[in-house]
This record gives C-alpha cells, sequence and structure tokens, in this order.
C-alpha cells in the first residue's frame, strides 16, 4: 500500500492489536482503532490457558491494548450491523460460533465506517460490504 493510499482512520482486528509492534506503520492507519470486542476478546484471552507464560503473554496484550487506546463502543448501531453480518455469514454455511468475535469487529467496522485491519482475511470474506485491509504478521521464529 502506497503512502497515498493510507487510510487516516482504520480499526485493528484483535490480531493485528496482538502483533502491533512487529508492525510496519506503513501498512496501518495514520490512527489506528480498536472495538470494545477486542478488548472483550482480549480480556478472554489470559482466562482460557492454563500455561503461565502464554497467560502472563496474553496478559501483557490486554495492558498495552488498555494503556494505548480508547475502544470504540458498540453501539445499537453495531449491533444492528451484527445481525445482518451474522445471518449472511450463517447464509454462507459459516456457522462457527468461535467466529462471533470476527462478527462483531466486522458489524463495528461496518457501523462505523471504517477499513478493518486483519491478519485473518478468510475470516471477513464473506462480510458484504467491509473494507478489508489485509494485515502481514510477523515471521514466527
Amino acid at each position: 500500500m502506497g503512502t497515498a493510499e493510507r487510510p487516516q482512520v482504520g480499526l485493528l482486528d484483535t490480531n493485528t492489536v496482538i502483533y502491533l509492534e512487529d508492525l510496519q506503520p506503513e501498512d496501518l492507519p495514520a490512527e489506528p482503532l480498536i472495538s470494545a470486542i477486542t478488548l472483550a476478546e482480549l480480556t478472554a484471552g489470559p482466562l482460557a490457558t492454563d500455561d503461565l507464560v502464554e497467560r502472563a503473554k496474553r496478559q501483557r496484550h490486554l495492558q498495552r491494548a488498555e494503556l494505548d487506546f480508547d475502544a470504540l463502543p458498540f453501539t445499537s448501531e453495531c449491533a444492528r450491523h451484527f445481525g445482518l453480518v451474522r445471518a449472511g455469514l450463517t447464509r454462507r454455511g459459516r456457522k462457527n460460533a468461535a467466529r462471533s468475535y470476527d462478527a462483531l469487529i466486522a458489524a463495528s467496522a461496518l457501523a462505523y465506517n471504517l477499513p478493518l485491519y486483519t491478519s485473518n482475511t478468510r475470516d471477513f470474506a464473506d462480510v458484504p460490504g467491509l473494507d478489508v485491509r489485509p494485515v502481514t504478521p510477523p515471521a514466527v521464529s
């Protein structure tokens, strides 16, 4: 993406927040935002593992997000978009309940009319009207 195409504002998916310190600034919007849903997903992360090292890592991601961002609220407009997103994904055979966070984040992006930055573009491929911007995560070593 060239500098001229870099959006001023954009919504970061949870995975993008996790990789944030390893991403190139030019691959992100000038003003990155997160939704309350991303904050909720990050909050659940440390509670979903018994591995103490992994739990500490996930807790750091949550604390960093809380310090760096004021999460956009999940509004009534977001809820209306969620219904449409979820119904569309279900019609396309994507019924996985684990993707509910993704559908809620997509609904937030649509409601706030923001491009969504994610390294999991397939999770959002069937969402009509959503401006998905791919982000390349760092190589795992």
